[in-house]
């Protein structure tokens, strides 16, 4: 008996429970001990039975491919030529090759069609490798050990009512991939693989080079335990759905994944959900590149959910992009994006992780939402503004219909530095902190600003350091609880001027020196008392910790005492 291990029970258990039940299952009903489905968008749980991935090797049916011939010694398949047609369920083991032929499923019967590729190399010049017409359930074993080799024309020939057939391994039924061998598939008309209902992947590697889109599941894509390398004339991965609200979503487990994608790396319709990843991606020719088409890193209409992972995106539009919502709990993130790093038409939350984007339009968006930071570490270039909540602002700055809501731009706890050529920190409502360290070196023209807040700012907590112009130099409010100043320089300080201020027991308050040339520099510090006084610096050095700029840790000497000031309000100014 081929008895696979223990994790893929459980993982048929978490998908028969997840993929196919709460929200996404409001039409189903319990009418046996296996739920069954009564959406015809959504496919029977069945098709994720745990009996699928355990058989006995007595019920395996040899299937000898011989360059163009065939030979099956079984009444549940039909052979002409160089074509196998499987029609009733059972386990058919493939070896061989076939230099133009093809293999269909063609079944009425209810149980599974299980497709074991043990060395299989299969060219068809006219259509499809693999063609699943008709199934209730589909799955194709990749042998331990084995390297397998699909590979399709660059035009199709159809049958009467087979006109929908456009990638290497095509399903119009549920397909499940799985196994520890090597799946290559050469895409030369038009996808790799397809399924029109949903797609599970669970293997060792997948190679796709496609014509165009990499992988798709139309009503659902799930991905667990996989490597997957793709290289696609259109999207990476994708399920697009979009007829149904429930389905047209991803959902990845754990995986490997190595795309290069002329449109979007990895698109979902409605939800892309990320439990672990490892991913490099690169979309639309990267950063540099440009596109008529969306060619995002990672993209869903809904909403963007990443648990954990390391992502490496180089994209030409968003790097990632939720026409929805975006929470994002922990993970290494290495970015650089043609336009935002990251963007959300709502909401936008991150709890933790490690964000590294060195190139951006802009580095954190909300459309139409709030943004809350957490926690983290997050470090943002950016040719335009840094973090920002739009409003209904496009992110190329045209104004469009402006929603009468307020949203917030929330900083609790983290640590942020933005080096912007645009605005540093930018909300056209409001924004409030309350911990954390954010370190701004904002724009060197005087139409931006390291803070820019149409509402409110308030601040009680976290230390802040923003250095920009003078012209529109804007500081913490004045209804805030923790003290703020305002430094205005009587001429134009270069990048990496060192400045610091202490208090007059000689106590370190902040020790910055801005990337970029300034005038104005807030400081909005816990430390700061009123009715103390505290000395500025300027040049000198410093010996503890230097990250970007800002400085820890350590003890400072050497510098010019510049001016002094006293806290008698809550925003102080030294002009």
């Amino acid at each position: 008996m081929k008895i696979r291990e223990q994790f893929f029970f459980l993982f048929i258990l978490f998908v028969s429970s997840s993929l196919f039940s709460c929200e996404r299952d409001s039409d189903t009903e319990e009418e046996t001990e296996d739920t069954e489905e009564t959406s015809e968008e959504v496919s029977s749980e069945a098709s994720d039975n745990s009996d699928d991935y355990t058989w006995e090797s007595s019920e395996e049916i040899a299937v000898s491919l011989s360059d163009s011939s065939i030979e099956c010694d079984s009444t549940g398949v039909s052979i002409s030529g160089s074509t196998l047609t499987i029609t009733a369920a059972g386990t058919y083991l493939l070896s061989g090759s076939l230099s133009d032929g093809q293999i269909i499923v063609d079944s009425e019967d209810e149980d599974l069609v299980r497709i074991i590729l043990n060395g299989v190399d299969i060219s068809c010049s006219y259509n499809s490798a693999i063609y699943v017409r008709n199934a209730d359930r589909t799955m194709i074993v990749l042998q331990d050990d084995t390297e397998n080799y699909l590979s399709d024309g660059s035009s199709y020939t159809y049958a009467e009512s087979d006109d929908d057939s456009n990638a290497c391994i095509y399903s119009k039924d549920d397909l499940t991939i799985y196994g520890d061998g090597y799946l290559n598939v050469s895409g030369n008309y038009n996808d790799g693989i397809t399924s029109k209902d949903g797609l599970i992947i669970n293997c060792d590697l997948i190679e796709v080079d496609a014509v165009d889109d990499g992988i798709r599941g139309k009503d659902y894509f799930y991905i667990t335990d996989a490597d997957l390398v793709i290289y696609s004339g259109g999207d990476g991965l994708k399920s697009d759905n979009d007829e149904d609200p429930s389905v047209g979503y991803i959902t990845i487990e754990t995986g490997n994944f190595d795309i290069t994608a002329s449109g979007d790396a990895i698109a979902a319709e409605t939800d892309l959900t990320i439990t672990y990843a490892e991913m490099n991606l690169i979309s639309g020719g990267g950063s540099n590149g440009s596109s008529s088409s969306s060619t995002k890193g990672l993209k869903a209409g809904s909403s963007i959910t990443i648990t954990n992972g390391t992502f490496d995106i180089n994209s030409a539009d968003d790097a990632i992009h939720s026409n929805g919502s975006i929470s994002i709990s922990e993970g290494s993130f290495e970015i650089a994006s043609g336009d935002d790093a990251i963007h959300a038409d709502s909401d936008l939350d991150v709890n933790g992780g490690y964000f590294n984007i060195t190139e951006s339009y802009e580095g954190l968006e909300s459309a139409e939402g709030d943004i809350n930071i957490y926690d983290g570490e997050i470090y943002i270039v950016s040719s335009d503004d840094g973090i920002n909540i739009s409003a209904g602002n496009t992110s190329s700055g045209n104004v469009g219909t402006r929603s009468t809501s307020s949203y917030t731009l929330t900083i609790e706890g983290g640590t942020i530095f933005v080096n912007a050529s645009g605005d540093g920190l930018d909300s056209n409502d409001d924004i409030t902190m309350s911990g954390g360290t954010v370190i701004v070196s904002g724009s060197t023209s005087s139409s931006n600003s390291a803070l820019d807040y149409d509402g409110s700012f308030l601040i009680s907590g976290g230390l802040l350091v923003a250095s920009g112009t003078t012209q529109m130099a804007e500081a913490p409010g004045t209804s805030s609880s923790q003290y703020s100043v305002m430094i205005s320089f009587s001429s134009t300080q270069k990048a990496d001027q060192m400045v610091h201020i202490e208090s007059a027991d000689g106590d370190d308050i902040v020790t910055i020196e801005p990337q970029k040339a300034f005038q104005s520099l807030v400081v909005s510090s816990p430390d700061f008392e009123k009715g103390s006084t505290y000395n500025i610096y300027l040049g000198g050095s410093y010996s503890g910790t230097e990250d970007n700029g800002f400085y820890t840790d350590g003890t400072y000497s050497g510098g010019t005492k510049y001016s002094s000031f006293s806290i008698s309000s809550t925003v102080s100014y030294v002009n």
